[in-house]
């Protein structure tokens, strides 16, 4: 019998306006990895994915002044957290200083996930962090 070598992947896509808030793509991430019963199994690893997609929604908001289309794509060797914004202006990971209340994200968001890219698409740019699924001897 040969090995089915196709790809198998489910996604969900979501646009936040400027007005929604980051709540919203919180709760709305949530929703989607209890359906992939990560909340049970790996809840520390849906903390970094919902800070992940805090810091990702709200780098749209605020510094590209955009729209936010957040897209989660489970493709079983990694959830990919992609967030577009309309700016073309790739982010730039900064040194924030002691004293700032902000110019951490980026740093964050690295620390966080497996891998991070970052791409420029015709309108605008994707930001694309993946997350590994939680191993089974982790799982208790």
């Amino acid at each position: 019998m040969a090995e089915d070598s196709s790809v198998r992947a489910v996604g969900w896509a979501r646009s936040l306006p400027v007005s929604s808030g980051v709540k919203v793509a919180r709760d709305w991430t949530r929703a989607h990895l209890a359906a992939l019963g990560w909340t049970e199994t790996a809840p520390d690893l849906v903390d970094s994915v919902l800070l992940t997609v805090s810091e990702l929604v709200t780098n749209a908001h605020v510094h590209a002044r955009s729209t936010a289309q957040l897209i989660l794509t489970w493709d079983q060797a990694c959830l990919h957290v992609t967030v577009h914004d309309a700016s073309p202006r790739l982010p730039e990971q900064r040194d924030p200083g002691t004293g700032a209340l902000g110019g951490r994200g980026l740093l964050l968001v690295d620390a966080l996930a497996d891998t991070v890219e970052v791409h420029r698409c015709p309108y605008g740019k994707d930001v694309t962090a993946c997350f590994q699924p939680p191993s089974p001897s982790t799982v208790t």
